[in-house]
């Protein structure tokens, strides 16, 4: 019986005594009976053997994770085929890919060589052709119908889309090869279609850009007379209150600016009278009393300046003319005043008759000066021809013409006023040809 081990109670009996807080005593091993023998069991292990099996067990089972890169071989064909795959497929779109580059030294050899190969190209071209019509037409829509600052920067938006789209079309490739049919597939470029389309995307941002500054023209004047009409309520000075009332009369003039075919421009008239009622409800009149002041004003002292010029004639064309402005701008500034203001208007028209009258002399002298000038002209062209048609031998003059020629020269002599810048040459002419005309007619 010595000879005999059981390595499996061994083992366990092993386990037992030296597992903690245990009390179960120790038994005894039954005693063992020669085993019969089995003539397929395998061999029996010594608990050392057991232990080094266990041991080489527990080895392999953690060095199990270090090599779970390596895949099991099916999984390996089948990432083996799927990268086959891909490099198969890809050779393909690669040269699709590369016929399609936009240059015009691969595109051009692959149009005439193989134009098949272009379907991407000629694709893109015509997604890129009708979305530049398409954003066109809804810019031209939303700025031309504009109801709101919103519509115009939807429409901007629009106008720049178009313009994108219009830049990816490759204009000198589509010049030469115009149209694409192959297959299920065809298409033609119009080219006045797109000049149209570019040319209308330059007016409408022309437009946007007109719409942008009459906005912003809008917006600045609105502020403006905002301020002004603050400025006023809080002046406590009568000159603080005429320079707000200056503030908020240009301002107005400023809004009456904004183009009125506009959409700025149509806001800005609806604000305009509005503004322009509460401007004569707040300022009253006080402003009208103002602006009356300040024409009558204006046109003493254009009268003063046109007085002042016309003193001491003789006075040439220019400078009469010159004196005629003045007076008609004097008038030009009462005529402005309105008949609503009865004391300002009944001063207008006292000055307006007045200045009238000066201006109608002012008038009367500037034609004589003009006719004046005009018949020593004629007398002076006279003289040179008669002078030129005597001979020199005195026997030979023909004393009825000469008599008849200084008659003519006498008589538009006689036509220069005095007080014309003309009238002292006349004058000395008229006595020559008038001492030249008794010497011949005394003969």
């Amino acid at each position: 019986m010595a000879g005999w081990k059981f390595p499996f109670f061994n083992f366990a009996g092993r386990k037992a005594q030296n597992s903690p807080g245990s009390n179960t005593p120790p038994q005894s091993p039954p005693p063992a009976t020669p085993p019969q023998a089995a003539p397929l069991s395998p061999p029996v292990m010594s608990v050392t053997a057991l232990q080094r099996k266990m041991e080489e067990e527990e080895r392999q089972l953690y060095s199990y994770p270090l090599n779970r890169s390596a895949k099991p071989p099916g999984i390996r064909k089948a990432f083996n085929k799927v990268v086959w795959i891909a490099v198969l497929l890809g050779i393909p779109v690669g040269l699709v890919w590369l016929a399609n580059l936009p240059y015009p030294m691969v595109r051009r050899p692959v149009a005439a060589s193989a134009p098949i190969l272009l379907l991407p190209s000629y694709m893109s071209m015509e997604d890129n052709y009708k979305q530049a019509i398409a954003s066109v037409e809804q810019a031209d829509q939303l700025i031309s119908n504009a109801t709101s600052p919103a519509d115009l920067d939807l429409g901007q938006q629009k106008v720049e889309q178009a313009q994108e789209h219009l830049d990816a079309l490759p204009l000198d490739f589509l010049n030469a090869w115009p149209e694409y049919s192959y297959w299920w597939y065809g298409w033609r470029f119009s080219n006045s279609r797109f000049n149209w389309t570019r040319a209308r995307v330059a007016q409408l941002k022309a437009q946007v850009f007109q719409e942008k500054n009459a906005q912003n023209l809008l917006l600045t004047s609105d502020q403006a007379v905002k301020s002004a009409k603050q400025q006023y309520e809080q002046a406590a000075t009568p000159t603080d209150k005429r320079l707000a009332v200056g503030a908020w009369r240009s301002a107005l003039e400023q809004l009456e600016e904004v183009p009125g075919q506009t959409l700025a421009g149509k806001t800005a008239q609806q604000k305009l009278d509005a503004y322009q009622r509460d401007f004569q409800e707040v300022v009253g009149l006080a402003a009208g009393s103002e602006r009356v002041g300040t024409l009558i004003s204006a046109a003493q002292e254009f009268s003063w300046q046109a007085a002042k010029a016309g003193q001491n004639p003789p006075h040439t064309v220019a400078e009469w003319e010159q004196v005629r402005g003045l007076w008609q701008q004097a008038i030009e500034s009462l005529d402005q005043i309105s008949s609503d203001d009865l004391a300002g208007y009944a001063e207008a028209q006292r000055l307006i008759a007045r200045y009238k009258t000066d201006l109608g002399q002012v008038e009367v002298r500037l034609q004589e000066e003009q006719e004046s000038v005009q018949a020593l002209d004629r007398a002076n062209d006279r003289i040179e021809q008669l002078l030129a048609k005597t001979p020199t031998d005195p026997n030979s003059v023909d004393s009825n013409l000469v008599i008849s020629q200084l008659q003519g020269i006498i008589n538009d002599l006689d036509k220069v006023s005095s007080g014309t810048t003309s009238y002292l040459k006349a004058q000395e002419l008229l006595l020559s040809a008038k001492n030249k005309l008794k010497q011949l007619q005394s003969q």
